[in-house]
Parts: structure tokens; sequence; C-alpha cells
């Protein structure tokens, strides 16, 4: 990806937040690594892959820095060989992502994908018939379009109306030139727009070996990307950041929230001759933001209530945040000490965002209390994804993010290389707080990249596996 010098007031911006966390210890930190942010965490969702979003990423595009792009995945742990059917996105169910500028916790843009299903041939077991070469080569028997809405309080404007979606990449005999058609589902809108729908392997990077019991207490058996060599679906947007400000204003309303929902209508009927009915509203059945909430934050009693929750309701997941169960997990297998609660900097980290006034993290760096158009009085924690949008894309980007003194990555957002286990993990540890022990620093996984090189223009992701992944 290209690189941007960073102006002066983000330089300043840096050193500020750098003197903000020096007191707690941040100076020291040494390399970490990464943990699966939201793959099969909830009761309900692991049943139903095609509901499961596992993943949201929000960044300034580095080679178009006036634009964000917005990717999020679902259906994970795909076997690149899944036939015969491989990974299709579900129809009748709505692909959101959302956006909220003002901090009251309810979504000001939505931009919603709804997907169809298409084939040419019935009569045949086989998603393609013959060597796929475009998006609308004879030989591809299944096909899905899908159309994009922008939802916002005064209406719903069309943006894309039956796009289509890259297909699963089902073998190179198959595809012998994938990407040439990937591509062609990069559909443009607007005059700076972009979106793709379609599969891509899997961004995240972990250890997933940390649930058994955090490596059963052995931090050598770290090192292994449990998801290498899997695909997921991924839906990636590119817009204007003046399309997604506060008052269509970048400048002085910087900060906005992200995540992303899954619903589906409430009922469905299968008939004896295959056709299903759906009837009802729809209802959200999973949510993602900030990466790990629901995997390692909300007990297993609450994973599927707080899927259905909406952001505005979230003060009753509050006391899993402020007394989080991970460090306590540390404390009893590494002898690390736990911090005290109640820990309002996870708090700042996961439900307010930094600014001076909402913490003990005194940094001004990606609350939307710091958009000057924001009512202070109507701002709500919740959980989300928050970006400054001012922020200009680093230089040198560092994978441990604000925590690796990289204010361009996670939590500021979070871009693809960004290390999410590790800076979580070392949250959670209290390396925002003065005094920490300096067990916690370079806290991880050992698992620091993804196995494969992201693209360097949109939609960033790398392209699918086809390897088997028990042959690897």
């Amino acid at each position: 990806m290209s690189t941007i010098r960073r102006p002066a007031r983000q330089r300043v911006l840096a050193a500020a937040f750098a003197v903000a966390v020096t007191g707690a210890g941040l100076t020291t930190l040494g390399p970490g690594s990464s943990l699966a942010s939201s793959h099969r965490e909830a009761p309900l969702v692991a049943g139903e892959p095609r509901l499961d979003n596992t993943d949201v990423y929000a960044f300034v595009s580095p080679d178009a820095p006036d634009t964000v792009t917005l990717v999020a995945n679902w259906v994970p742990l795909q076997e690149p060989n899944g036939g015969p059917n491989f990974y299709a996105w579900a129809t009748q169910v709505a692909y959101d992502i959302n956006i909220d500028s003002d901090g009251d916790a309810r979504p000001d843009i939505t931009y919603r994908w709804t997907f169809e299903d298409r084939y040419r041939n019935k009569n045949t077991f086989l998603y393609n018939t013959g060597p796929v070469t475009s998006l609308d080569d004879p030989d591809l028997n299944f096909r899905q379009f899908y159309d994009l809405e922008r939802i916002t309080p005064s209406g719903t404007t069309k943006l894309l109306d039956d796009a289509p979606a890259a297909p699963s990449f089902t073998g190179p005999a198959s595809f012998p030139n994938y990407g040439t058609v990937s591509d062609a589902a990069i559909r443009p809108f607007g005059s700076k727009g972009r979106s793709f729908a379609g599969q891509a392997d899997d961004p995240f990077f972990l250890d997933l070996r940390v649930f058994d019991l955090l490596y059963g207490g052995d931090l050598s058996e770290i090192g292994q990307d449990t998801v290498k060599g899997y695909n997921v679906n991924t839906i990636a947007l590119r817009v204007p950041k003046t399309d997604l400000a506060l008052k269509g204003d970048p400048t002085r309303n910087p900060v906005i929230g992200v995540w992303s929902t899954t619903s589906r209508q409430r009922v469905e009927v299968v008939l004896p001759d295959n056709t299903r009915l759906m009837s009802g509203g729809h209802q959200q059945v999973s949510r993602l933001g900030m990466p790990l909430v629901n995997e390692v934050v909300i007990p297993v009693g609450r994973k599927d209530e707080f899927n259905a929750t909406k952001p505005q309701d979230d003060a009753k997941f509050l006391p899993f945040v402020t007394n989080p169960e991970v460090p306590r997990l540390v404390q009893q297998l590494y002898m690390i000490p736990a911090p005290a609660t109640p820990r309002n900097d996870l708090v700042q980290a996961f439900l307010t965002g930094f600014c001076k006034a909402c913490g003990p993290v005194q940094a001004d760096l990606n609350s939307q209390r710091l958009n000057k158009d924001v009512d202070p009085a109507r701002f709500r924690p919740s959980e989300q994804l928050r970006l400054n949008m001012s922020i200009a894309p680093s230089a040198d980007p560092n994978r441990l993010g604000v925590v690796g003194g990289d204010l361009a990555g996670f939590p500021n957002g979070r871009r693809l290389a960004d290390d999410a286990l590790d800076v979580t993990l070392q949250a959670a540890e209290g390396v925002l707080l003065p005094g920490h022990p300096a067990a916690v620093d370079g806290l991880g996984d050992g698992v620091n990249a993804n196995n494969v090189p992201f693209r360097q223009r949109f939609p960033y992701v790398a392209l699918p596996n086809t390897v088997a992944v028990n042959t690897q």
C-alpha cells in the first residue's frame, strides 16, 4: 500500500498520545502476536455459518486517503475444497455495515447488501460445468447477485442494483484466472464509491489454541496460525469521508463508529417442493464491532443475547467490561496479577473511544465526543469500532497499532494487518495502566502476520486459498 507522511497536527497528536501512555509503560513494549475475532463465537451462529459475522475492519484507504474502506467478513473457516455447494451468501438476510457519527449508539447510516441465487441449470450437481473465465461465463452454473442500499433516517437510496458477487474459488481447473473474475466483481458507484462481495482469504491470524486453557499454561506452545489456509465471504466498501462524517464534514467531525450486523426474517417454512416461504420482520442474529468482545468478554450464557442486542442497549453488559474474566484466568495460569477493578480503561477501549473526558487514559484519539457538532448529552457508551478519519495512513505501519505508537492502527479503526489479539490481550492485562507488570509487555500468541500478503488496492483482502487445509 502507498504511504503518506503524517501532517504536523497528526504528529503532535501522536506525541500527545505517547505522553499519555508512557506513564502506562507502553514505551517498553516488545514484539507480540494475534486471536480469532468472532469465528463461531456464539451457540446460534456456530450452527449457521452464513449468518456468522467474523471480523470488521475500518481504515483510511491508503491509496485514496479522502476515502474510508470498510470490510466485514462472514462464513468462517471455509475449507477451500468444500464442494459441491461451496460457500454462498444467505438469501432473505440483510448483511449490514452501520455507521454512528454522533455517538448516540444508533446508526446514522446503514449500508445493506441483500443477495439472490440464480442457477443456469438445476439438473446438475456442478457449481460450474466447465472452465470459467468471466462472471457471465455460461459455464458458471451458480451465481449470486446483490442490491446495495444506503439507509438513513431520511430515506433509502439504492447504490447498486443486481450487482454480481464473486463466486467461490472452486479450484484452478475451474477458474484458470480467478483473480480476473474476482476483480470484475468490484463495482463502482457515485464518484468514488466501490463495492465488492465475494470469497477471500481469511485476513485474521491467530493461534486458536488459546481456548485450550490459554495454551495450558505453557506459552512455548504459541505460534500456530489456526486460520491459515481458510477462506471467508467478504464484503468491502470504499466511500468518501464526506459520506460518513456527521453533517458531511470530516474536518469538524472526523470520528465515526462502525459495526456490522446480520438480520434474518423471523419465520422460514420449507414446503415439500423445496419452496421456502419467509415471513415476519428481520431479527438481528449476529453483530460485530471491536474484535473479541463476544468471543472472550461476554459469557457463554449471554452470547446469543449480545448478538441480538442493539448498541444503545449495551449498558447491561457493562459489568463484563469493568470486571473482565481474562485477566483472572491469566493470573491463575501465569501468575501475572490481574489489574484492579473497575476497568475504566477498558470502558474507553471498547465503549467510548479514547478522549480526555472519557476516562483514565488522557488522550484525545477516537471518541465521537471529539466531533465538534456532537451533543455530549446525547453520547451513549456502546461497543463499536471507532475510527478517527483525520489520522492519515501510516508511512511505517506497526502491527500493534496505537499500542506500538501507530495512531492509524487498532484500536483507532482496524487495518487488515493489525494484530488485534495481541493488542486486546495486552490491554486486558493493563498495558494502558501505570505500573503494570513488565510481563504484560509483548504478550501475544506468536502469530504476527497473515500467511499471505494483502493486496495493495481495493478490496485489499487476499484472493481465496485453493489448497486443502489438511495438506498444508
